[in-house]
């Protein structure tokens, strides 16, 4: 019973000082550490239901393959991307500036709509840590109370065994992420041959390895909801994207207050009481350690544990669902039904556009590129036979899963082209380079500087034309 009034004890002087310090420190700056209830209810399931799909597709992604190719690569070592099983390049920057540019004005556009729904739901961090780590901690440690035991007894065979196992599945875990990740960045059969090689082939990498498997296991066994409180930036942006209209996790404070201890068969209404019958099981749910009842706070991740929470205590009492929901300000203070505001309706503009664009883009672009430049420093030569001759340098990028055998040939004006070296043969998702020759009669020159085709063939087919200038004598 000691512990239960300590707990209801730090409650309350936190209610009477909750804008004064953060909800995680004390008042000489130290940690105060987060025991959040085990939530239960409809929205609890729905998030586990939503979290065990995001986890199947991060661990199952990089096993999946398209043509032979991985469904989603980021190899920022050889700077190529597969995304969706379409192969990218650094020639493809421009669509990630767009893409990334259209991802901003969405995410924008979603928190001034809905919150920070992103962080209770999505987001990777609350992901594995309320979807993974804690319900470890769960099922070895028990719940709130039962870990707050533990952790204020002494040192005896009961907690060497549960910090040893709890700790011990954390790192595999947390190794388990590095893999994954590593996977993303590699590909799923290189990891494989950096496991088989061992730490000796691979000193650099397994010392890579090691450290972000530790930064993994700090960040969810140590840092916890403090990367969601302090150092996501995405946490501040709420307190300028966020108005009366944005639709948040909320306090009812029309309907809950003011707020009284519950005494079964009395009139609360009469007694001037509220619905809210101030039993903290919202606050002791949260895993952030705020109390939604003072209203939208940067701390709050609209988790909805707190509705859960809530809602069953107004089961037992008979009182409606809904004291803390998903609600915006105006709907609560003014009873106002959500409306699309002139600043949601500008944002959805914006991002449609670029939507657009990225799609537009998506769709022209060309699965072969070729760069052509004139040799710097190099002007003309005038060959015995009289025809004019200028030295090109040529690069090849082959965006397909298909080998290629590549030729040139002047399209514009008459002339030929001679490789020096011979043919370029690309293979997939390769890069060529090579050099050639132009060589064109100075009946068909007019000026200094001439515009010239050069169209690029494989096969038969014409896959690119490219356009450049070629130098001559003058007539």
């Amino acid at each position: 019973m000691a512990d239960v009034k300590d707990i209801y004890q730090e409650q309350e002087t936190a209610e009477e000082t909750f804008r004064d310090h953060l909800a995680t420190v004390d008042k000489e700056g130290k940690r105060i550490w987060v025991y959040p209830k085990k939530p239960k209810g409809r929205f609890t399931n729905y998030r586990s239901l939503v979290s065990y799909l995001l986890l199947l597709f991060l661990f199952g992604a990089p096993f999946l393959k398209v043509d032979g190719q991985p469904f989603l690569l980021f190899n920022i070592f050889d700077r190529k991307f597969i995304i969706f099983g379409q192969v990218f390049w650094p020639q493809d920057f421009f669509l990630f500036v767009v893409g990334m540019l259209a991802s901003l004005v969405f995410i924008i556009l979603f928190t001034v709509v809905f919150g920070r729904i992103f962080c209770g739901w999505i987001c990777p961090q609350t992901i594995f840590m309320e979807g993974v780590f804690r319900k470890i901690e769960y099922w070895i440690e028990g719940d709130y109370m039962a870990q707050r035991k533990l952790d204020k007894q002494p040192w005896d065979k009961e907690k060497i065994i549960k910090k040893t196992a709890k700790h011990f599945l954390f790192v595999l875990i947390s190794a388990l992420i590095m893999h994954t990740f590593l996977a993303y960045m590699v590909g799923v059969d290189e990891v494989w041959n950096i496991i088989e090689e061992g730490p000796m082939e691979n000193t650099g990498g397994f010392i890579a390895m090691i450290v972000f498997t530790g930064l993994f296991y700090g960040v969810f066994s140590k840092m916890r909801e403090q990367v969601c409180t302090t150092i996501c930036p995405y946490g501040r942006l709420q307190g300028v994207l966020l108005d009366k209209q944005s639709i948040v996790v909320a306090y009812d404070h029309e309907r809950g207050e003011q707020r009284g201890k519950y005494r079964k068969d009395e009139n609360r209404e009469e007694l001037g009481k509220g619905d809210c019958i101030d039993c903290k099981q919202c606050v002791f749910v949260c895993p952030t350690g705020i109390d939604i009842r003072n209203g939208t706070q940067l701390d709050c991740i609209n988790c909805t544990a707190c509705i859960d929470a809530c809602d069953s205590i107004m089961d037992k009492i008979g009182k409606p669902r809904g004291l803390v929901r998903y609600a915006s300000e105006e709907n609560i203070a003014e009873k106002k039904p959500f409306q699309f505001t002139s600043r949601m309706k500008a944002y959805s503009g914006v991002l449609i556009i670029l939507i657009g664009v990225l799609v537009t883009l998506l769709l022209v672009r060309s699965d072969f590129e070729t760069t052509i430049m004139r040799t710097p420093g190099m002007l003309y030569q005038e060959r015995e036979d009289g025809l004019i001759t200028n030295l090109y340098q040529l690069k090849m990028v082959n965006k397909t899963n298909q080998n290629m055998e590549i030729r040139l040939s002047l399209i514009e004006p008459e002339g030929k082209i001679e490789m020096v070296g011979g043919g370029i043969d690309l293979e997939e998702q390769g890069i060529g380079e090579g050099a050639f020759f132009v060589i064109i009669n100075p009946d068909q020159i007019s000026k200094m500087s001439t515009k010239i085709s050069v169209g690029v063939y494989s096969g038969d087919e014409l896959v690119e034309t490219v356009e450049t200038k070629f130098l001559g004598p003058t007539n």
